[in-house]
């Protein structure tokens, strides 16, 4: 008899309150005390209207460490008796973000959950497509019979990288070279667009007996890097070529001067590959497991912008997999890009929302620009 996978809970982890547009730059700080010329161009296209940040309201003061944000959201899923924590016999978390580079971010997560027993544990990391990783390793696990039930999560704590201080070293040794002050666009832009937050979700070999479930169908990943260059980086810098340049290659004084370990995007080869290559996983997927877009219910797609709903609503129509205007599922607005755990926050929601009825069927559709990876699933309300 076939195993099979089920999504029995889910749950979430927003640090403090949201904060509004005109709040960014209170929290994060002024680059060399002057507002980002970019700021009002990078909103109005993004056209997130609230987001969390793991900082209190002066900015002075981080309140929660990456492990802790996770670990807040799996307490999430028992906040009820139907399951306990202490039968749980696989962790795998997904982030772009994790608090240090050893130990690994599964371990640190463990360790802030005492109640936990002894278990497997596994890191996923990357960027978006990290906690699409961890879900299917769970996913997988759980097939296979290797356990019977796993949590898996997808987190970032993003602001103490886009924090001003972090850039005010470059903005002055522009400023003693007599050059134009203004801190590259490629970084200025992710300040506006990334926010802190954590998802999970547990896995079960079983449905539940009372409530909905979501039975995981199948989860295809892939990666175009052998085709395309680095998008989006951390840690490094790009040479003429478009060719990374490691961190550990350069000079201690140029981690600050150049502000090396800020996330970077270029933005035009975003532009040119993002929504191309997405469509082209989408359909591929979809005619892999012979089905329809009409087929499906619900699309829940990460997007890390407004900006691109419409280009990646009007490339599937064009390639063949037209999702219609009420499909979509999108809470971006509402609670920021959030990386890697942004997918689990749009299951999150739809899941709790009562609105679920078995039998429809979710599509989940989940980007990383690193270097051009995606992760699409499909779920079934059962």
């Amino acid at each position: 008899m076939r195993k099979e996978v089920f999504i029995n809970k889910v749950a979430k982890y927003l640090p403090n309150d949201p904060v509004s547009i005109d709040q960014i730059e209170k929290r994060l700080g002024l680059i060399g005390d002057k507002p980002s010329r970019a700021k009002s161009i990078i909103l109005r296209q993004n056209r997130i209207k609230t987001r969390h940040y793991a900082v209190d309201e002066s900015g002075s003061r981080f309140t929660h460490t990456n492990a802790q944000l996770t670990a807040n959201a799996i307490r999430g899923l028992f906040e009820t008796n139907e399951y306990s924590l202490n039968n749980i016999q696989l962790l795998c978390c997904g982030s772009t973000s994790p608090d240090q580079m050893l130990p690994p971010h599964a371990s640190m997560v463990h360790g802030e959950l005492p109640d936990a027993p002894v278990m497997e544990i596994m890191t996923a990391n990357g960027g978006c497509c990290s906690s699409s990783n961890a879900m299917k390793y769970g996913y997988m696990s759980v097939l296979s019979g290797s356990t019977s039930n796993a949590i898996c999560t997808g987190s970032e704590l993003l602001s103490p990288l886009l924090a001003a201080k972090n850039f005010n070293a470059e903005y002055e040794k522009l400023e003693k070279l007599e050059q134009n002050p203004i801190i590259a666009f490629e970084k200025d832009f992710l300040r506006f667009m990334l926010s802190d937050g954590a998802g999970a979700c547990l896995m079960c070999d079983t449905p539940n007996k009372n409530s909905i479930s979501l039975k995981i169908e199948w989860i295809e990943s892939i990666s175009y890097a052998n085709e395309l260059k680095t998008c989006m980086y951390q840690g490094a810098e790009k040479d003429s070529n478009g060719d990374l340049i490691s961190w550990k290659t350069l000079e201690s004084k140029e981690w600050l001067d150049k502000s090396i370990f800020s996330f970077k995007q270029d933005v035009r080869h975003l532009e040119n590959y993002a929504i191309k290559k997405s469509v082209q996983h989408v359909v591929d997927s979809l005619a892999k497991n012979n089905i329809k877009s009409e087929e499906i219910d619900f699309i829940l797609p990460h997007i890390s912008s407004m900006y691109f709903y419409d280009k990646l609503k009007n490339g599937l129509a064009e390639a063949g997999a037209p999702f219609s205007d009420e499909k979509w599922f999108i809470n971006l607005p509402e609670v920021g890009n959030v990386g890697s755990a942004s997918i689990y926050l749009m299951l999150e929601q739809i899941f709790n929302s009562g609105n679920l009825k078995p039998g429809q069927k979710l599509f989940t559709y989940n980007p990383e620009s690193a270097r051009f990876s995606y992760s699409v699933a499909l779920l079934t309300v059962v």
